[in-house]
């Protein structure tokens, strides 16, 4: 059964990914338009359709079952797993910050540059990288 929570895990960790690094992308192209604009209210949708669909149950199974995985590994005795949890939490840290930027351009009340958003959007890359040179080098 650990081998395919494992997979399922992974699955769920790309998807995931897959969300937090396209969504930052729609906030810079969204900045770009007028507030209230035919554009914006699609970007509005496909913002809000990202998150409730892809990236919120991705992120929902990731932890799921990567909590089984901590478990039924022992994993919550090595140091690289708490290195990696504490990734994994501004991780999904960034992913709340994501939900209220929707909200804020869904309320035409975004305040935040495209250049924010360029910037933003590296910090789930950068985490992402750390998280699985962790996972497979295990370094402690």
């Amino acid at each position: 059964m650990y081998e395919w929570i494992k997979a399922l895990h992974i699955i769920a960790v790309i998807s995931w990914m897959a969300g937090m690094l396209y969504l930052p992308r729609l906030f810079v192209y969204h900045c770009e338009v007028e507030a209230g604009s035919k554009q914006s209210e699609t970007f509005k949708v496909m913002e809000r359709r990202l998150l409730k669909a892809i990236i919120n149950p991705a992120m929902i199974v990731t932890w799921l079952a990567g909590l089984y995985l901590v478990w039924a590994g022992h994993w919550y005795l090595s140091g690289w797993f708490h290195a990696k949890l504490a990734l994994v939490l501004v991780l999904s840290g960034v992913h709340g910050f994501f939900s209220s930027c929707v909200k804020d351009f869904a309320a035409d009340r975004n305040q935040r540059s495209q250049k924010f958003y360029r910037i933003i959007n590296e910090v789930p890359t950068i985490l992402m990288i750390l998280i699985v040179i962790l996972v497979v080098v295990k370094p402690f």
